[in-house]
């Protein structure tokens, strides 16, 4: 098969390559000055290598790759978190990924594996998977244009399935149930023990962790993922042969490609110990986003010996530096009520600062009003509830 970009002529192709870092809205505007060129092709492949970019930089370095859509750009996974998944699975014999996409997850995973199967329901996508495996130096995975589910249910079996279900209803709305997504995996769970020794579902992190759980009875490993800070995928890992609790990783990956990770037992969660504090000691804890996602609220608490603020807040301190704690670390300045001379005493010719607000009876913008701050610099505010319920304002700079 080949990619009907493939057949771009050469004067369109150049066209890419000298418009590569050119704003694709201006271009679309000034289609009549170019008839010879195919610009709605030019356009997707100039808008495909602009995301590439950032998103999987060591793809970019391959100009006769094609680029897909628009929209498939926007939900394929970035780089970092396809080589996370590739560690994890590591290496075997069979792999499958029955809803292939862009392919990017496939790419990386595959190269573990003697054979590979890249299913997907769109013709177009196998076309560029097509073209772009064998450019990849990934010529082994062979490229299967099916729905998942119906390919599922035929396939032999394999070491390893991966399935990125679609979180869209047929309605068009975001899915806010793992039963919603399509394919439905809870439906599937039985043909997926069937069929492999390990599958892996990813999810998106805004689906409730508690309730996919509830939904798949055979998870045995929760992966949690972050990049710079942001919370992007929530994966799954099924072994019914697992009988010792779930565990759940919670990882962030930092602009410079090191890892924050931390691993707890889902069942001991919540009779982890946990001391609270009437108030803020030298240094402030903020945990990154996994950790709040996977709800580790007591057992980083217990893990790092920290005190949390208020059962509520998520936030620790301690008047120890625990310079590898997974999270953004703060040394505490000053703390504060909202009382007008408390705030002109703690905040006097401050003009910025970096607010945050956890467990606290008003928003961001709310306080940033009432304070007269605008956003940034090197001072940050944590607006939260202490244990004995009082309001206050701790200021901090970061370390």
């Amino acid at each position: 098969m080949e990619a009907k970009q493939v057949s771009l002529d050469s004067q369109t192709r150049s066209f890419i390559s000298r418009h590569t870092t050119d704003d694709v809205r201006m271009l679309a505007l000034q289609a009549a000055k170019y008839p010879e060129i195919n610009i709605q092709a030019a356009i997707i492949q100039i808008s495909g290598r602009q995301a590439a970019t950032d998103k999987i930089p060591s793809w970019t370095v391959i100009d006769e790759l094609i680029y897909p859509s628009h929209l498939s750009m926007e939900q394929c996974s970035s780089e970092a978190t396809a080589r996370y998944k590739a560690e994890l699975v590591g290496d075997g014999n069979t792999f499958a990924d029955l809803t292939g996409g862009f392919g990017i997850d496939c790419a990386f995973i595959a190269q573990g594996f003697r054979t590979a199967t890249y299913v997907e329901q769109q013709e177009e996508l196998c076309l560029i998977a097509n073209h772009n495996f064998p450019l990849l130096g990934k010529g082994h995975i062979c490229v299967v244009n099916a729905d998942g589910g119906e390919y599922l249910r035929k396939m032999d079996t394999v070491d390893w399935i991966f399935i990125d279900p679609a979180r869209r209803t047929l309605e068009g709305n975001k899915a806010i149930a793992i039963s919603d997504c399509t394919p439905n995996v809870t439906a599937l769970e039985s043909l997926f023990l069937q069929k492999a020794k390990h599958t892996m579902i990813k999810l998106s992190p805004m689906l409730d962790i508690a309730q996919a759980l509830h939904e798949l009875s055979s998870v045995h490993q929760v992966h949690v993922i972050s990049v710079g800070g942001e919370c992007k995928e929530l994966l799954l890992v099924l072994n019914p042969n697992h009988h010792e609790g779930i565990t759940i990783h919670c990882v962030n990956i930092l602009k410079n490609g090191t890892r924050q990770s931390f691993v707890f037992n889902k069942d001991e969660e919540s009779n982890a110990p946990c001391t609270y504090s009437s108030q803020p000691g030298t240094y402030l804890y903020e945990p990154n986003a996994s950790i709040l996602k996977a709800g580790a609220y007591r057992s980083i608490a217990h893990s790092f010996q920290l005190f949390k603020l208020h059962p509520n807040s998520h936030l620790y301190t301690s008047n120890k530096l625990i310079p590898d704690f997974p999270g953004r670390v703060f040394r505490c300045e000053s703390s504060f009520s909202l009382n007008k001379k408390e705030i002109r005493a703690h905040l006097s010719g401050l003009k910025q600062a970096n607010l945050t607000v956890r467990n606290f009876p008003a928003t961001v913008n709310e306080l940033r009003k009432r304070l007269k701050l605008s956003d940034g610099g090197n001072i940050y505010l944590f607006a939260t509830t202490l244990a004995d319920e009082q309001k206050i304002i701790i200021r901090c700079s970061k370390i």
